[in-house]
């Protein structure tokens, strides 16, 4: 970044907060030459994420449409919309955390089953019914003796 005034090369952050709507931070600089102060506005940078779904198509990642699908699997239990949010949140970071572009689904799914399972039981195999989309009564009590099975260790 280079002074306004002098052009020099170097300067120090005197303060630094977001801006009213969240989409860039507002920095005060001190010139280290001239010793002038001037504002400069750095931009966050979102990189869109798409999903790779399971016919191989791609989608935008949508956090609303795990917010949804969590709503559905918790109904009628003791999981309140801030945990659901939450959930939903740590999906995005994990995956912003690993700096992927590409993501596919069954990663997804599988993040929120691993964080669900410790939320809420009930909703983790309602939830996984669904994703893992369960073929008869076996499968779906395969994965109850996996769940009790950790539960024991």
């Amino acid at each position: 970044m280079k002074c306004p005034y002098c052009s020099y090369g170097e300067s120090k952050v005197v303060d630094s907060r977001s801006t009213e709507d969240g989409t860039s931070i507002r920095r005060r600089r001190e010139c280290l030459k001239c010793n002038k102060r001037y504002t400069t506005y750095e931009k966050i940078e979102n990189i869109p994420i798409l999903v790779i779904k399971k016919n191989l198509s791609r989608e935008y990642f949508d956090k609303t449409k795990i917010i949804n699908g969590l709503i559905k699997a918790c109904q009628k239990r003791p999981v309140s919309r801030n945990q659901i949010e939450f959930i939903a949140s740590e999906v995005e970071r994990k995956i912003n955390n690993k700096m992927l572009t590409e993501v596919r689904s069954e990663y997804v799914g599988e993040i929120i089953m691993d964080v669900l399972k410790d939320i809420d039981e009930v909703s983790y195999v309602r939830f996984a019914s669904v994703y893992r989309q369960f073929k008869d009564i076996n499968t779906f009590m395969e994965e109850i003796k996996n769940l009790m099975g950790k539960d024991k260790s």
